[in-house]
């Protein structure tokens, strides 16, 4: 394991007090940007039951240990000395926090491209046209404006726009859904927090963002970041199956042969969770790995990683 200065993890440790203390849940982060502590189930196999997001009380469940308690905040970052950073999750109250990422083209500097609130106006940040230009697509096309907001500048060059989701709306996580170079971190996700450094260096509040409150989520965007509900059909019984989108996934999941079940079943766990209905398509997808001949508690072991990588950092 690298070593990590003491400075870098008591500054990290002093901006997830601070962000706590506004109501934002955090956890500690690794250089890598993902949680600092491994689970403490890594070697052990499943109940059987689904994964366990924290209900046994140890640290290690990566978004699930996140807190805005200070004694508990401290003491994850006791458990993670080389913490240089942390993540704010997503999703939960207060600010039912939802992220807007658009990547970047290292080699493209644009600042001034997409006059308009919150696309680049002002904010000294290299970012593709790419992805600018997409989100003010959706903007003019839907009618909608990104209000002021919260604004975290990457390493990259790109940014995080911060928004407020309305309570009792789950916001999914995506990757280039709404368009490409935008990716989207809602419920089970979380965002690297200003203050962090990971390897590729700091991340940043945008001039203008600091004593800002993430913004309302425009109705417009936010019908677009929650698509509705797939219509799923009754299977055999009258049991409910799965969504129409996911046939294919299922199918190359009961595909699979000996040696291939597991690499075949994260795979399709992984476009499931990155086109937003991956929680809807758990149980097929356990069911169809269980019918290849993978065990249950195995097969949700596996889909339960592809949940953690799909919603990792932004």
């Amino acid at each position: 394991m690298a070593i990590t200065a003491p400075h870098s993890t008591t500054l990290a440790l002093a901006y997830a007090l601070s962000a706590a203390e506004s109501g934002f849940p955090v956890i500690p982060l690794s250089p890598s940007k993902l949680p600092a502590l491994r689970s403490p189930h890594r070697d052990r196999p499943g109940s059987g039951s689904g994964p366990c997001r924290g209900e046994c009380g140890l640290p290690g469940h990566g978004v699930h240990d996140a807190t805005t308690d200070p004694a508990a905040v401290r003491a994850l970052f006791a458990a993670a000395p080389w913490a240089t950073g942390y993540g704010i999750a997503c999703g939960r109250a207060p600010h039912h926090l939802v992220g807007i990422d658009l990547d970047v083209t290292p080699t493209t500097a644009t600042a001034g491209v997409g006059a308009g609130p919150g696309l680049g106006e002002g904010m000294g940040v290299d970012a593709t046209p790419d992805s600018v230009a997409a989100l003010q697509q959706l903007a003019f096309q839907h009618l909608f404006t990104l209000p002021e907001t919260v604004v975290v500048l990457t390493p990259s060059g790109g940014r995080h726009i911060w928004l407020s989701g309305p309570a009792g709306v789950t916001v999914p996580n995506s990757a280039g859904r709404l368009a490409p170079g935008i990716d989207v971190r809602g419920a089970g996700g979380y965002l690297v927090g200003p203050g962090s450094v990971s390897a590729r260096g700091a991340y940043r509040l945008a001039p203008g963002s600091a004593g800002l409150t993430p913004a309302p989520c425009p109705r417009a965007l936010l019908r677009l970041l929650t698509p509705p509900e797939r219509v799923r059909h009754a299977g055999p019984g009258g049991r409910r199956g799965r969504p129409a989108q996911g046939h294919g996934l299922v199918q190359f999941v009961l595909a699979a042969h000996a040696g291939q079940r597991n690499t075949r079943l994260f795979w399709a766990a992984c476009r499931a969770y990155e086109h937003g209905f991956g929680e809807a398509l758990v149980e097929s997808l356990v069911d169809a790995a269980v019918r290849t001949g993978l065990a249950e508690h195995e097969a949700r072991a596996t889909i339960a990683s592809a949940s953690r990588l799909t919603a990792g950092p932004a």
